[in-house]
Formats: structure tokens, sequence, C-alpha cells
């Protein structure tokens, strides 16, 4: 059993930057995939970027060039570095893990706000 928990969401003004962490209670070895969705009212949950244990990486579109999503198995911790924000960048963020046998973690969410 993994539990997912995320810290560093807050405010920050435009062009500046956050860095999200999230930090599994079992060792994230055993996750083959973890990643960052974010979600605002009304909308679907999306993804922001995922990292395999290969790793691979993807991001969407719409954060490429300032975003950065990097495990550390060692802390069992996945950072998002998020640079050059922007205000709709705004939404809650979610830390997601998925072990090699399918099973799905989200964490709680942590909020991030972008002032213009």
């Amino acid at each position: 059993q993994v539990q997912l928990g995320e810290s560093g969401g807050g405010l920050a003004q435009a062009g500046g930057s956050l860095r999200l962490s999230c930090t599994a209670s079992g060792s994230i070895v055993k996750l083959h995939a973890m990643a960052w969705y974010r979600q605002v009212p009304g909308k679907q949950r999306e993804l922001v970027a995922s990292i395999t244990s290969v790793p691979y990486i993807n991001y969407a579109e719409s954060v490429k060039g300032r975003f950065t999503i990097s495990r550390d198995n060692a802390k069992n911790t996945v950072y998002l570095q998020m640079n050059s924000l922007k205000p709709e960048d705004t939404a809650v963020y979610y830390c997601y893990g998925q072990s090699f046998g399918g099973r799905e973690y989200w964490g709680q969410g942590t909020q991030v706000t972008v002032s213009s």
C-alpha cells in the first residue's frame, strides 16, 4: 500500500516559480509511473507531467519548457518544478502513482494560485 502526500503549493505571481513535492509513505521504486495532474472547478482533471521508472518523461503541451518533473527514489519523492507560472496554471495539483500491477494511487491535492 502506498500513500501519497503533496506539499509546496501556494500563491505565486505570474512569472514566478513554485516547486511541488509528493512523498510516498512506501517505496516509490515499486511504482512504475508517477505523475502530476491538475484540476480547476468545472473541468476534468488533466495530466501535467508524468515520469516512469525507465525513466520516460511526458509533459502537457501547455507546460513544456516551463515545468520539470523528477523523481528521487531514495527519498520516495517526486517533484514538479514550475517556472514562468501563468494565471492559467491556477488549479489543484494532484500527485498520482501507478504500480507495476496497475494499481493507482492519488494524493489529496495541493492548491496552486498564480496571480497576474
